[in-house]
Parts: C-alpha cells; sequence; structure tokens
C-alpha cells in the first residue's frame, strides 16, 4: 500500500449547506474526543486498568455503560483513556512527517539539479516498498512502542508531503514576487521559508487532516498486532484486540473503541473537508 496525495473527498451535504455546516460538525466531533482526553480523569467513572474479577464480562448496564471486558476492567472509562492516546497518535504521527518532508520538498524544489536529482531518487526507493510492510519492519527493527511507531512514520510518511511541496515550489520560483526577491539581495533561506513556503503549504495543511486518518487507522493497527501501545494501557486498536475472542459472547469490547475509531477519522475528514475550503484547495 502506497499513500498517495489525494485532496479531500467531497462531502454531500457540502454541496447543499456550504463548508459552515461541515467545518462546524468536524470541529464538534473533534472536541468531543479532545474534552474526553483533556477532562478524562474527571469524565470516567472508574480507573481504566482496574481489575474487578467478580464483574467479568459484564453486559452493557448503568454501572458499566459500555459493559466489561475479559479483566473485569471497565469499557466506558477504557474508551475515555484510549482518546488520549489516540488522539497523540493522530498528532504526532502527521506533525513529523509533515515537518520533515515540508523541508526537504522546499529545498528539492528550490535548488533543482543534483538536489533535486537526490531527492527524487531517496523517494524511489521509499516508494518502492509496499507502505505498511516498510512501516513494520522498521517497528520490528526498533522493538514494539509508540516511539518506534512514530520513527516509523517519519522515516516514511514524508514523502507524500515533500513531492506536495516540491511540485509548488517548482511552480512558484518563478513567479515576479520570487524573482524580485532575488533581485533584492535576499538570502536563499528567506525566499524559501518566508516567501516561497507559505503559498506553497495550503494543499499539504489540507492533507495534513485526511493524513490523520491513516495514521490514526495505522495506529490501531499497529497497537493491534502488538507492536504499537502495549497493555495494559487503554488504547482503542488493542482493546478492538483484546475483544476479538469474545465478539460472539461479549460484542461490547470490541464495538465501542471500533466506533470510536471510526467517529475521531470521521471528524478528521469533516475537519479537512471545511479546511480545504477555507484555503481555497478544490479538486
Amino acid at each position: 500500500m502506497i499513500r498517495q496525495a489525494t485532496r479531500t473527498f467531497q462531502l454531500p451535504w457540502r454541496r447543499i449547506f456550504g463548508g459552515r455546516a461541515t467545518l462546524v460538525a468536524g470541529v464538534l466531533v473533534l472536541g468531543l474526543f479532545v474534552g474526553m482526553a483533556i477532562f478524562a480523569p474527571l469524565v470516567a467513572p472508574y480507573d481504566p486498568i482496574f481489575q474487578d474479577t467478580t464483574a467479568r464480562l459484564v453486559a452493557p448496564s448503568w454501572l458499566h455503560p459500555f459493559g466489561t471486558d475479559n479483566f473485569g476492567r471497565d469499557v466506558f472509562s477504557r474508551v475515555i483513556w484510549g482518546a488520549r492516546i489516540d488522539l497523540q497518535i493522530a498528532v504526532i504521527g502527521v506533525a513529523f512527517p509533515f515537518i520533515i518532508g515540508t523541508t526537504l520538498g522546499t529545498i528539492a524544489g528550490f535548488f533543482g539539479g543534483i538536489v533535486d536529482i537526490i531527492f527524487m531518487r531517496l523517494v524511489d526507493v521509499v516508494l518502492a516498498f509496499p507502505f505498511l510492510v516498510l512501516m513494520l519492519s522498521i517497528i520490528a527493527i526498533l522493538g514494539p512502542g509508540l516511539s518506534s511507531f512514530y520513527i516509523a512514520m517519519a522515516l516514511v510518511g514524508w514523502v507524500s508531503y515533500a513531492r506536495l511541496i516540491r511540485a509548488q515550489i517548482l511552480v512558484l520560483k518563478n513567479a515576479d514576487y520570487a524573482v524580485a526577491a532575488v533581485s533584492l539581495g535576499f538570502s536563499r533561506t528567506r525566499i524559501m521559508f518566508r516567501h516561497l513556503l507559505p503559498n506553497a503549504v495550503a494543499g499539504s495543511v489540507v492533507f495534513v487532516m485526511s493524513d490523520a486518518v491513516l495514521v490514526l487507522l495505522n495506529g490501531a493497527a499497529i497497537s493491534y498486532l502488538g507492536l504499537g501501545v502495549q497493555p495494559p494501557l487503554a488504547e482503542w486498536g488493542i482493546m478492538v484486540a483484546e475483544g476479538q475472542s469474545f465478539i460472539t459472547t461479549a460484542w461490547w469490547i470490541t464495538l465501542f473503541p471500533g466506533l470510536s475509531i471510526v467517529l475521531l477519522a470521521f471528524g478528521f475528514s469533516l475537519l479537512g473537508d471545511a479546511v480545504s475550503d477555507v484555503l481555497g484547495v478544490t479538486e
């Protein structure tokens, strides 16, 4: 699987109500999960790792709104605390690739020549391997854990951002204002990062929202495989993995963390669609 830089999917109600409804919906969905993460100690009724062996596999009830798992842990509390880790995965997982890719793409597009050739060959090497396979290989070498996941994302995920920025810089460096900046004797660093990059970064900012969805799903998948967040920490991918053996008898263990992943990804998609309107990025 190779990630491609694609524009945000146009949601049907945006054509009916305009971008404002999409923006409000996206902010509300993401705000709900951010609020859960910030106020988890106040909202969660139980300790997410506390095991009550007398309340194993209890169905959803007033005492346990999302039921309990096979260790007697409250699923509702674990979903709330899991928002902290999964939001962290989505944000940090796109931040490092964005910074690295934007920097390299700007330099390659501005200087061209041998710098651009080396850059493109490096991109070809990364794209020669399936994205998920390369990521799993890096994590396997570094060892399981969130730090390994972030390093793997940084080493592999920068390519899409770099290609987007490079393409924009190649066009913008010949614009009148860029030529004027060169004529005035401005330094290359100033021209790249103060004149060209702010005008080239809009597409990448929109892509960040779509990429956050992929990073969130990849993070959950890595944890599901046992290479990401380690038990007993509450993380939605781990919760789905732990509940798969009880899917027919205790469906709530996998249902609620799975729905949380879908809703958070949906929130990022909504916000990305709205940001594309604000920044004027069209299909």
